[in-house]
């Protein structure tokens, strides 16, 4: 995979949970950052170690030439946490895993948001850059009303708000919340982002509505349970990893092939 180092050049307190992180990057072109709004890159916080050593993955809110930022959600714990709350300028990282997921078909006529705290500066991103038509509807799982300050206002966006529940102290409802959400007619398109259960319960029900793979990239960006659930993995997850190389094999997409993945994992308890 295509890396970079980088150094930070600033940061920001945006809020009491998010921090601006702006770095420049000596290689970007190597590194090849997507246009997409949720557009994301992995940091790995020692250099020297990379790539065994720590890392995290985060949006990049903002693209410039070789500066990239990056808000994150300052969580109670984790080395994330602790790099973004003492990153100071001149420090060095490597970059890795540039990617994106949001793709909405040239055909859709509306567009549904969904996304929790760890997935809110890519759902900025994607209101910001959005353009007049098709219409789109967020719905934003926040711990307090603070964070709805950090969405850019758009004519065409209906923000739903869902305050208090997920983003770790509680259980999310995202889930419950798109089965809830009555949608319009016409040919839609969905991403989110957020806790990997709940994305699994809403791939499962955007299917058994009969939606097409084209129509929504839904993506897990963490783990509730992510200490039982790896150890689990490590002991009978290659199952579930053969089927993914399978289908890969076969000529499938990356997507399809991560739905049989995650498909096995629930069969085997995951």
């Amino acid at each position: 995979m295509p890396y970079s180092h980088a150094s930070v050049v600033k940061t920001r307190q945006l809020s009491a949970r998010l921090r601006r992180i702006v770095l420049e990057v000596d290689e970007p072109a190597e590194l090849g950052i997507r246009a997409a709004g949720d557009s994301a890159v992995g940091v790995y916080f020692a250099p020297e170690d990379h790539p065994e050593g720590e890392g995290r993955n985060y949006s990049v809110r903002r693209h410039d030439g070789a500066l990239i930022a990056l808000d994150v959600v300052l969580h109670s714990q984790g080395p994330g946490a602790t790099w973004a709350s003492s990153a100071t300028p001149g420090q060095r990282v490597i970059l890795d895993h540039a990617r994106s997921w949001y793709r909405p078909p040239p055909d859709t006529q509306w567009q549904l948001l969904v996304s929790d705290l760890s997935g809110l500066p890519a759902a900025a991103r994607i209101v910001e850059e959005l353009p007049a038509r098709p219409p789109a509807t967020l719905i934003v799982e926040i711990p307090t009303t603070e964070e709805l300050d950090y969405l850019p206002r758009h004519p065409g966006v209906t923000v739903i708000p869902r305050v208090g529940s997920g983003n770790g102290p509680t259980p999310s409802a995202l889930a419950e919340a798109v089965r809830e959400h009555r949608l319009p007619a016409g040919r839609g398109y969905c991403w989110f982002a957020g806790e990997a259960a709940e994305s699994r319960a809403v791939r499962k029900h955007l299917r058994g509505m009969g939606w097409t793979i084209d129509q929504y990239d839904v993506t897990g960006y963490w783990r509730r349970d992510s200490k039982y659930w790896d150890a689990k993995f490590a002991e009978v997850g290659d199952d579930a990893l053969a089927v993914y190389e399978r289908a890969l094999a076969d000529g499938k997409g990356d997507k399809s092939a991560f739905e049989e993945f995650d498909d096995a994992c629930e069969r085997i308890g995951l």
